[in-house]
């Protein structure tokens, strides 16, 4: 299985406000391991930064004059995405933006949808999480994903954070999933247990606990119709 994971930034929130983008970075997962593959590009958007997008960012007007513009870089990002499924934080943001980017090329460009599948990691988080935060940042808190570079939003960088948050957030490794064609293996965080620690104590049934755990393994292989699996587990049963 291939996935994408992706971020984008922009000169501003809103498309209808003829806002671009200005910088898209991808990572590849393949079998739920980081590769060495990835996409990533500063664009000049032809128009305009604001204020407060910069605060957000941090890329200024001058730094993408000499950027090429969305339309030198398309087939090479379609290539990219081609097929896979896009795991996306805020999903309807960036595949907001990146379809008009599309649509400026020509109908035939087609639509994001049209390449591959979107996953929306912020819905998904707030199905698993009602109620709390869920931001990205939110997010890294409560997998123990380490966003300590993110003093700044920036897109590479944030597309391989969601990338740990993804894989902890569906019950994978993350750092330790890297595959051998590569990834950073000096990013590999293993936790130790303190040699010093104090012995865990191991506490035994007793004959009646066991008694009455047999018991009652025997009242629920009755009532499920000799369905019981845990009963064909137990030890020492009356049966045995």
């Amino acid at each position: 299985m291939r996935q994408i994971v992706l971020d984008t930034e922009t000169t501003g929130l809103e498309v209808k406000q003829n806002h671009r983008i200005i910088e898209i970075g991808c990572v590849e997962l393949k079998n739920r391991k980081r590769t060495r593959r990835f996409f990533h590009q500063y664009l000049n958007p032809e128009r305009e930064i604001d204020d407060g997008a910069f605060e957000v960012h941090g890329i200024s007007n001058e730094s993408l004059q000499n950027k090429p513009r969305f339309a030198d870089i398309a087939a090479e990002f379609i290539d990219f995405v081609r097929d896979s499924e896009l795991i996306i934080h805020n999903a309807p943001f960036d595949v907001g933006f990146l379809d008009n980017e599309l649509q400026l090329l020509g109908k035939e460009w087609g639509s994001l949808g049209d390449y591959c599948q979107v996953i929306d990691t912020l819905a998904m988080a707030r199905e698993k999480h009602p109620g709390q935060k869920n931001s990205l940042d939110a997010l890294c808190q409560r997998y123990s994903v380490d966003n300590s570079q993110r003093e700044q939003h920036g897109a590479l960088l944030d597309a391989q954070i969601l990338a740990d948050v993804y894989l902890a957030m569906t019950g994978g490794q993350t750092t330790l999933s890297l595959d051998d064609s590569g990834g950073n293996a000096g990013n590999a965080r293993i936790k130790r247990l303190d040699p010093q620690r104090s012995r865990l104590v191991v506490a035994e049934v007793s004959e009646s606990e066991l008694t009455a755990h047999l018991r009652r393994l025997e009242t629920i292989d009755r009532k499920s119709g000799g369905n019981c699996l845990w009963k064909g587990m137990a030890k020492n049963s009356p049966e045995e």
